[in-house]
């Protein structure tokens, strides 16, 4: 601000008036620069829009729920007692406990499973084979053999080439595919490994006889324990299938749709174990008696010559 020297003023009252001025304009400047916000005025201006951002975050289910029950009992946070009679906690940790309360674990452990790691040969071997369809199809013949040990673990598994081509591979039963057949063995070669595994130890299995004739192998009866042949196991004279057997006597439930001869053999093997002592009984039993009738001599008939008696 420019003042004049030659407004009449003296030197002095014209300092004095520029001074006042200029102080009043450091003023202004510090008031414009470092005045305090007025919050009322910030409070109406941001209020809609604090409004909204408030409304568009979602509260925490715990924090809502701690909040309405301070309101409730007051400034004192509710005691424990207070909180378990207001019944079920409704936060998402409730409900997760709520839901595996509601859902308790009760499958109970496959009985099949083996009872141990032993993949050694034992006493007793279980075998189970599974047939695909060769000639014109109405003719089995071997596709998949699989023995386990007493264990239940598998010593022999292995998909077999038929001499004969396949034209059924019965898959909804088998559970053999054309895949398969790239990883098979030849027939010759499956048999002779069968036959050096089960020589000399207890054969169990579901109607052997059936797979015994697809493998072209014998093996002595006394060292067979057939699943479908055990009396105790029949009814009525009838043979059950070993589906029913599982399901029956070991609470296992195997050939639902394509059967697997793992589970099979181990079903067989499962049902001989737990009925072993009794079975090995009536084997004895039976070979003993058999032993008895070819030690008895038959009686001799006395000749008739047509002789005539004289008294």
């Amino acid at each position: 601000m420019v003042l004049s020297r030659d407004n009449g003023m003296p030197p002095t009252a014209q300092e004095n008036l520029t001074k006042s001025w200029i102080e009043l304009l450091r003023r202004s400047l510090l008031n414009l620069f470092h005045q305090p916000p007025n919050v009322s005025d910030l409070a109406t201006k941001w209020a809609p829009t604090m409004k909204q951002h408030k409304n568009s975050q979602q509260l925490n289910p715990n924090w809502a729920q701690l909040q309405q029950k301070l309101k409730s009992h007051g400034s004192r946070p509710p005691k424990s007692s207070e909180l378990s009679d207001s019944g079920p906690s409704k936060s998402v940790l409730g409900k997760r406990k709520e839901r595996a309360d509601a859902e308790p674990d009760d499958r109970c452990p496959d009985p099949l499973m083996p009872a141990n790691s032993d993949f050694g040969l034992t006493d007793a071997i279980a075998m189970d084979c599974e047939m695909v369809g060769v000639a014109q199809g109405n003719k089995s013949a071997l596709g998949r053999v699989t023995l386990v040990n007493k264990w239940g673990n598998v010593l022999y598994d292995e998909f077999v080439r038929p001499i004969d081509r396949v034209v059924d591979y019965r898959t909804q039963v088998s559970g053999i595919r054309p895949s398969d057949m790239r990883k098979a063995k030849d027939f010759c070669t499956v048999q002779k490994k069968v036959a050096e595994l089960i020589k000399g130890r207890v054969l169990v299995g579901h109607a052997l006889h059936n797979d015994l004739k697809a493998l072209l192998l014998t093996h002595p009866k006394k060292d067979i324990r057939d699943t479908s042949e055990y009396l105790p196991f029949q009814k009525e004279g009838c043979r059950k299938a070993l589906r029913h057997l599982a399901a029956e006597l070991l609470g296992a439930s195997i050939q639902n749709g394509e059967h697997c001869p793992v589970e099979d053999a181990r079903a067989a093997m499962l049902l001989y174990i737990r009925n072993k002592k009794k079975w090995e009984k009536s084997v004895k039993d039976q070979i003993r008696f058999k032993q008895k009738q070819k030690k008895r001599k038959p009686k001799k008939k006395p000749v008739d010559n047509g002789a005539l008696k004289v008294d």
